[in-house]
């Protein structure tokens, strides 16, 4: 059974209830969840709820919600929880279709990695090596640091970096921290929210610019 269909037996699994069994079924999630643990890397996260915005309900069960905090040590108050445990590991489990399809779409396809620079498999997450969440949190950091297109919101305690300004780009927004230098984020004053590809980096300025100043992609203020 390849690391696809390894998946897909855990997301349904977990879709019904028997945690166990899709736990079992990708070995690497719970070691993945307890080396990131160990090494504080949740701690690098904002929090976020996993209520997804566009289909206005949880895109992960309370079960599997609860499952996952309890392994990573971390406390949660349903819905809300860590964004980097949610948004990566959740994710990966979710069988909730959204208007861009399954939200596990942003590591098993190409083009989050790909618009990063990377190859496209840069997100699998069952390779050896380092975490997916570890390869994550520093492509996502890095972008927030030399993105070409940056868009602060919130009186500047958000921010939005693409990689590009028009045509495909990948998407960053996290939570700053009060800087007295906003050109220069520091890593240490960061918690990242999500990130994921957007096919029209053009159209989706020009929408941000259209609505009001807001949390978004299911954060929390």
């Amino acid at each position: 059974m390849n690391g696809i269909h390894r998946l897909d037996a855990a997301a349904a699994a977990a879709n019904a209830g028997r945690l166990e069994a899709a736990w079992a079924a990708v070995p690497w999630l719970p070691r993945s969840i307890a080396a990131d643990a160990a090494s504080g890397l949740f701690s690098r996260w904002a929090r976020s709820t996993i209520v997804d915005e566009n289909v206005g309900a949880p895109v992960l069960t309370r079960a599997v919600f609860e499952r996952l905090h309890r392994d990573a040590g971390l406390t949660a108050d349903w819905p809300i929880g860590n964004a980097g445990l949610l948004h990566v590991y959740g994710y990966l489990l979710s069988t909730t279709p959204t208007p861009y399809g399954l939200k596990r779409e942003r590591w098993l396809g190409g083009d989050l990695a790909t618009a990063l620079g990377l190859d496209d498999e840069a997100f699998l997450p069952w390779p050896p090596g380092p975490t997916l969440l570890a390869r994550v949190t520093a492509a996502a950091l890095a972008l927030l640091e030399t993105a070409p297109v940056r868009c602060d919101e919130r009186d500047g305690s958000f921010r939005v970096a693409l990689s590009a300004a028009s045509g495909p780009a990948a998407l960053v927004y996290a939570r700053i921290g009060v800087s007295n230098d906003p050109e220069n984020v520091d890593p240490e004053r960061v918690a990242l929210v999500t990130t994921f590809p957007v096919a029209d980096a053009a159209a989706l300025l020009a929408g941000l610019d259209a609505e009001p100043d807001r949390v978004r992609w299911n954060a929390v203020d």
